[in-house]
C-alpha cells in the first residue's frame, strides 16, 4: 500500500504495487472478484495497511488481511525494483536459453559497414518515440512474431531486438528464436541505455512503425504460432467453455493486440494488455495469483506468443481464446472503473491555494503556476506547510484523484472551501510552470527511470542494469519462485 517509489526499495517478490493514494483507481482491475483473499502490507509501522483494509472492506472486499509486521516482518527475501517477477524472469530466460546478445559497439560497426540488418524496438510507441536506436522500427513485444516476416523476408538479414534495458530485448529476441524464424536474431545488450552509455547518439521523435502484415506475412505468423503452441503447451478455450465458467475463481480477459485494434472492436469486458507489456509488467495487470487468464487475439499469434511466456513464468491457467463467435462486443476507449467515485464540487478556473495530486514526475514537467505538490496518502503532512483558510483547489492528471481526495482535504482544512478543478490538468488551458519548488513531502511517490534523473542519467543507468543482472542470483535464494522450462 506504500507509494510506488517506496515499494521500489524492497518488497516480497509477488507483491503488487497498489498505493493507498490510488487504491480506488487500481483495485478493480487488479482484483476484480470481491471475495478473493487479499493481503495488504506496508513497511510495518506506517498504518497504511490498516487504512487500506478498512477502505477495501468499505469497497465490498470480504476477505482482507494485513501482513503481520509488513516488510519488516517478512522474514524472507526482499526485492528492490518494480515489475520484479517479470524482470527476474527475463534474466532467467537469458541464462536458460543462452539468448545471444550484441554489444552496442558491434552493432554500430555493422551499421557503418552497411550490413544487411533490421533493428526492431520492442517497446510501446511512447517509449520508442522518446528515444531509439538510429534506424530502429517500433514493433512492440508480441507484435514481433506477427510482423517480422515482412520486415526481414530475406533469411540473410540479421534481426536485432532492443528495448530500453534488458528484459524486453531478451524476451523479444528469444520469442523470434522460439518461433523458429530462419534469420539470425540477437538482443542488443542493455538496449538504448547501453547504446547511450557507449557514447552513441539515440534518435528522438522517430515514428517508424511496423506495418500490418501482408497476407503471406500472416500465413507465416500463424505457422509460427502453431509451432510455439505445441512446444509450450498453450491451451485454447472455446467461447462456450469460457461462458460456462462460474465466478468462484478470478478471471482476467486480456486483449493483447494493439490499442487501435482493441478500441475498434473487442470482446465486452476485456482489458487492453499488449502482449509485450503483459510479460514485461505482469504484476500491473494480474493481481490474483493462480487466477484464470484468457488472452484474446483473433489471429491468435500474439496471444499464443504471450501465453507461451506466461506459462513459463509459472501461471498455471493461461488460455488463448479459440474463437470470439457469440461473445458480446463493445468498442471505444475503455476507462478503468473507479470504485466509490463521488463527484465533488468543481470549478473551471483554479482559485486560492492549488494542490496538485499528480505524480511528482508529471508535476515536475508542468503544473499550474503556484501549485503545491501533494500526495493523497500524506495530505496531513501538507497541513504543516499550507495554511489555507480561504479557498483550496485540488487538481490531478485528469481530475479523478482530486475528486477522491476532496473529502479528506476538507476534513484537514475545515475552515477552507475545497473545490476540484474540472477535468484536472488535462483541461487546463492556462500557462504552465516547471520544476519541484513547492513540495509537501518526500519525493518518492513513483519510481524514476534512469532517464528521469537528468544529469545523473549515466549513474542511474549503470545501477539499473547491474540490478537487472543481479536478479538471476537473488531469485535462487527465494524457494517460492518457480519458473518453468521446456
Amino acid at each position: 500500500m506504500r507509494e510506488q517509489g517506496v515499494h521500489y526499495r524492497g518488497h516480497p517478490f509477488f507483491a503488487c504495487s497498489a498505493p493507498l493514494s490510488r487504491l480506488e483507481m487500481m483495485i478493480d482491475d487488479l482484483v476484480p472478484r470481491r471475495d478473493a483473499p487479499v493481503v495488504v502490507l506496508d513497511g510495518g509501522s506506517e498504518g497504511l495497511a490498516e487504512k487500506a483494509k478498512a477502505r477495501l472492506l468499505d469497497l465490498g472486499y470480504t476477505d482482507v488481511s494485513i501482513l503481520e509486521g509488513g516488510c519488516a516482518g517478512w522474514g524472507g527475501e526482499l526485492f528492490s525494483g518494480v515489475n520484479v517477477p517479470s524482470k527476474a524472469f527475463g534474466e532467467f530466460v537469458e541464462h536458460h536459453y543462452n539468448t545471444p546478445r550484441m554489444p552496442a559497439a558491434e552493432l554500430k560497426k555493422l551499421i557503418a559497414e552497411k550490413k544487411k540488418l533490421v533493428i526492431l524496438d520492442s517497446r510501446p510507441f511512447e517509449e520508442y518515440h522518446r528515444m531509439n536506436i538510429p534506424g530502429g522500427i517500433d514493433v512492440p513485444g508480441a507484435e514481433l512474431a506477427y510482423r517480422v516476416h515482412d520486415l526481414a523476408p530475406d533469411p540473410d538479414t540479421l534481426v536485432v531486438v532492443n528495448c530500453a534495458g534488458r528484459t524486453r530485448s531478451i524476451i523479444g529476441c528469444q520469442s523470434l528464436r522460439n518461433a523458429g524464424i530462419p534469420n539470425k536474431v540477437v538482443a542488443l545488450k542493455d538496449g538504448t541505455m547501453g547504446w547511450d552509455l557507449a557514447g552513441y547518439q539515440c534518435e528522438r521523435g522517430s515514428e517508424r512503425l511496423a506495418a500490418s502484415p501482408s497476407t503471406e506475412g500472416k500465413r507465416k505468423a500463424r505457422d509460427v504460432a502453431e509451432r510455439v503452441a505445441r512446444r509450450y503447451g498453450v491451451q485454447l478455450v472455446s467461447p462456450q467453455t469460457l461462458q460456462s465458467w462460474d465466478s468462484s475463481r478470478t478471471l482476467y480477459l486480456l486483449d493483447v493486440r494493439t490499442r487501435e485494434e482493441f478500441e475498434k472492436d473487442r470482446v465486452a469486458g476485456s482489458r487492453h494488455a499488449p502482449g509485450g507489456q503483459l510479460v514485461q509488467a505482469a504484476d500491473e495487470y494480474v493481481g490474483v495469483r493462480n487466477a484464470r487468464v484468457v488472452l484474446i487475439d483473433p489471429e491468435r499469434v500474439r496471444a499464443v506468443m504471450t501465453a507461451s511466456w506466461l506459462n513459463q513464468m509459472g501461471w498455471p491457467d493461461v488460455y488463448v481464446l479459440e474463437s470470439e463467435k457469440g461473445l458480446p462486443r463493445e468498442s471505444g476507449p475503455r476507462k478503468p472503473r473507479v470504485l466509490d467515485f463521488t463527484p465533488w464540487a468543481s470549478m473551471r478556473e483554479p482559485g486560492g491555494t492549488v494542490l496538485d495530486l499528480s505524480t511528482s514526475l508529471r508535476f515536475r514537467r508542468r503544473h499550474i503556476p503556484g501549485a503545491w505538490w501533494v500526495v493523497r496518502s500524506r495530505l496531513a503532512e501538507a497541513t504543516g506547510k499550507i495554511d489555507a483558510t480561504g479557498s483550496i483547489t485540488l487538481t490531478s492528471e485528469d481530475g479523478v484523484l482530486a475528486h477522491l481526495a476532496a473529502r479528506e482535504a476538507q476534513a484537514l482544512w475545515p475552515q477552507a472551501t475545497v473545490r476540484v478543478l474540472d477535468g484536472g490538468n488535462a483541461r487546463w488551458n492556462g500557462p504552465w510552470e516547471e520544476g519541484l519548488s513547492r513540495v509537501t513531502c518526500a519525493i518518492d511517490d513513483v519510481w524514476y527511470k534512469p532517464y528521469d534523473h537528468g544529469k545523473d542519467y549515466e549513474k542511474h543507468a549503470r545501477e539499473y542494469l547491474s540490478w537487472e543482472v543481479a536478479l538471476v542470483d537473488q531469485i535462487k535464494r527465494e524457494p517460492a519462485i518457480r519458473f518453468k522450462t521446456y
